[in-house]
């Protein structure tokens, strides 16, 4: 294949990273690199999709990556999966066949699969604070993504999601789904809830979201859901109003820093103080630029939050408001020490089994096998921002009729973002700046 075919299949295909926030993958395919890391850490509790995708579809993945590596001249790629999960590395190892492609063997911990984690574990380089993976000669892109690369080869657009469905459910289990289905319809299809009351957290708990409507659509980056009883700790926690996390940990915050010693990002070596931060809720707006520029380089694991705080504070969420108010600000925050990975990192890793007794959530890790059957929504609704960019600008018309893979949203030359394609075939029925939807 020729160089620049691979970057227009990618294009055309509308890939976008399928594992965390969606940033479009020719960018990636464009560039020059020296490692093709592949992520499949995955390490979010409860969710299983990654490992039933490498055991199912591992010739497929296996082959994106080396097209991937011979596209950006990369030396060599490192496949980052748990050692835990056996079957997915055996599924995998038997398809490589060009010499550069290696096992990343990685612990059971939380986050493993956080890209400057995973960096680090496979080429032993620190990516410069706030920067890229391409900052030290890496591409990093999650294996779904690959397994998309591979479609848009044979010029399929990305129509479908690999989900997975867990928690309070009568079958756990893993699929594909046409992008824009509802939350109900991959409830349904798992055999319903197995409590009448329950809370939704759409691609995982502790970097997911927290919702109540079932009506909800699907995107490029769901995951897939997790179900708990509405009287569980975490919805209770999760649900609860900004004002009040605030207010608690304002009067609660003892400056323990249990968030800041375990947190993985501060244990790599950059300037994350959640403890810091913190102190910006005690403060009137004097002390804000002060105390947040301690949050500028987290990368939003949850850890601090569902793990580390003995008082079950937010740090986690002080950080991302953090974020945010410097941002308002026009503040970047420049890290003045060199990055260099502190004594303790391995000491105090936090492992999956540990982290889910923490959650109360350990008894709803179910085996979520892959089924080959999909859900056959009547409608779907699809969002024209489900990627890192500007929103995709609608290309059809009201009362169009389209078949499954038909472009209908496009983006503006030269601006970052993905092109959008029916999932389903039939009639337009919605057309705004924010969806589109088709009916069958």
């Amino acid at each position: 294949m020729a160089e620049m075919d691979l970057v227009q299949k990618i294009i055309n295909a509308g890939v976008v990273g399928a594992g965390g926030a969606g940033f479009p993958t020719h960018i990636k395919a464009k560039s020059k690199v020296e490692f093709v890391l592949v992520n499949g850490a995955e390490c979010e509790p409860l969710l299983h999709k990654d490992s039933e995708l490498m055991k199912n579809f591992s010739p497929e993945i296996v082959r994106a990556v080396e097209l991937m590596v011979k596209q950006t001249s990369a030396k060599k790629s490192y496949f980052g999966v748990k050692a835990k999960n056996t079957a997915a590395i055996e599924a995998v190892e038997k398809n490589y066949s060009n010499g550069k492609i290696e096992t990343c063997l990685l612990g059971d911990f939380y986050p493993s699969g956080d890209e400057y984690e995973l960096v680090y574990a496979a080429t032993k380089r620190l990516i410069p604070p706030a920067g890229l993976p391409l900052d030290v000669g890496c591409v990093v892109n999650n294996v779904e993504t690959f397994y998309n690369i591979a479609r848009a080869v044979e010029d399929k657009p990305v129509t479908q999601k690999f989900v997975c469905v867990n928690g309070a459910v009568k079958k756990p289990s893993t699929f594909f789904v046409p992008i824009g289905t509802s939350l109900k319809e991959l409830l349904d299809h798992a055999g319903g809830s197995t409590v009448t009351d329950f809370g939704i957290f759409v691609s995982g708990i502790l970097m997911g979201n927290l919702t109540f409507d079932l009506m909800e659509a699907v995107t490029k980056t769901t995951a897939g859901i997790i179900i708990l009883p509405a009287d569980h700790y975490l919805v209770n926690r999760m649900n609860r109003p900004k004002k009040d996390q605030n207010r608690i940990g304002k009067s609660a915050c003892d400056q323990c820093s249990y968030c800041t010693e375990l947190c993985p990002r501060y244990l790599l070596g950059y300037d994350v103080q959640p403890h810091k931060v913190m102190r910006s809720l005690g403060f009137s707006t004097t002390g804000t630029a002060v105390w947040n520029q301690y949050a500028d380089l987290c990368c939003s694991c949850g850890l601090c939050s569902l793990y580390s705080c003995p008082e079950d504070l937010y740090p986690r969420e002080a950080c991302d408001d953090g974020k945010i108010e410097l941002k308002n600000m026009g503040i970047k925050y420049q890290q003045q020490k060199t990055v260099r990975v502190h004594p303790m990192k391995e000491g105090r890793r936090v492992p999956l089994k540990q982290l889910m007794k923490r959650m109360d959530i350990a008894n709803y890790d179910a085996h979520t096998p892959f089924i080959k059957n999909s859900p056959q929504p009547s409608q779907v609704k699809i969002m024209l921002k489900q990627h890192i960019g500007i929103s995709a600008k609608a290309v059809v018309r009201l009362g169009e009729l389209l078949k499954e893979g038909d472009l209908i949203a496009d983006i503006e030359e030269g601006k970052l973002g993905a092109k959008i394609h029916a999932s389903i075939s039939g009639k337009v029925t919605h057309v705004s700046d924010e969806f589109i939807r088709i009916a069958k």
